[in-house]
């Protein structure tokens, strides 16, 4: 009786207004369902799939600063959209706490209104040992920014090289979009 995948996962919340701004509005989340007397919002990415991966529930009772989640990991289609996550939340003001290579994905690691950290990455078709976490400056152009994570993996000895690599360059995995060409 194997499990086949998460379904959906959800946090409680303070302000459930603000945080449903944000992951509709800054993450574009799809509200597909939502109850204000009861206080719970659903979304999906994949509304047409997917009723929803993801729950917001009024009712949180730790207080700021208490460690509840480790992360939320938002898997995206390309490249741009990671630089376009990157110039959105420098224009929005989110506090992003680390832009990275993990040589299997590239990823922005961030907080949403009430400290819950939060992951946008695009995964590669290739396996790294983890972990492997290490900055990346997304203020440069596609060519340079493959270039710095394809570095900083070599930089990171033989422990840390692909287990498998189709080809030379990191390739996105099937279904996502053409990464580097």
């Amino acid at each position: 009786m194997p499990i086949t995948g998460l379904g959906h996962t959800g946090l409680w919340v303070h302000d459930l207004e603000r945080m449903r701004d944000f992951y509709s509005r800054v993450l574009g989340l799809t509200v597909t369902d939502e109850d204000a007397d009861l206080g719970i919002v659903f979304f999906s990415a994949r509304p047409q799939n997917e009723h929803h991966e993801f729950v917001l529930a009024r009712g949180r009772t730790a207080p700021p600063g208490v460690l509840l989640t480790h992360q939320v990991s938002w898997r995206v289609d390309s490249l741009e959209t990671i630089l376009e996550f990157h110039r959105r939340f420098r224009d929005e003001g989110i506090e992003v706490q680390q832009e990275v290579t993990h040589g299997n994905a590239i990823g922005i690691y961030f907080f949403d209104p009430e400290g819950n950290r939060n992951e946008v990455y695009l995964r590669l078709l290739r396996d790294v040992r983890q972990p492997f976490r290490k900055t990346l400056n997304l203020d440069q152009d596609a060519d340079a920014l493959w270039a710095e994570a394809e570095r900083l993996l070599d930089d990171a000895g033989p422990a840390y090289q692909p287990v498998t690599t189709p080809a030379t360059v990191a390739q996105p995995i099937a279904g996502d979009a053409a990464v580097h060409q």
